[in-house]
């Protein structure tokens, strides 16, 4: 199904994204580019936990989890202007990600 693949890549999206933006674009002040990364993979990662149930659950549990990250896209986009285009690409793929969850389930709806 083409939504649930644009789904995943999102997921993927946001992930890759993490890790560019704190070992690569914007690395932490005190340069503990390990804690900055502990902190913001493990929400992503903890969807995979729910592949087991199914792949549509998982889409659903990262739905929930990139609000978090699209608030956080949001606010550094409007604060910090020297990070407004990774925070622009973060939101765009937590939209993504959650227009693909409305995709599923206006289809699944249809049948």
């Amino acid at each position: 199904m083409m939504a649930m693949r644009c789904g995943f890549l999102a997921w993927a999206g946001l992930v890759i994204l993490q890790v560019a933006w704190h070992a690569w674009l914007a690395p932490p002040a005190n340069g503990q580019i390990g804690l900055a990364l502990a902190l913001t993979l493990p929400p992503l990662l903890l969807p995979l936990l729910a592949l087991r149930s199914g792949a549509k659950r998982a889409l659903l549990w990262i739905g929930i989890v990139s609000l978090g990250y699209f608030c956080h896209g949001v606010v550094v986009a409007w604060a910090i202007p020297s990070m407004r285009w990774p925070a622009v690409i973060e939101v765009a793929l937590c939209v993504l990600l959650i227009g693909t969850l409305g995709w599923i389930t206006r289809s699944a709806k249809k049948r």
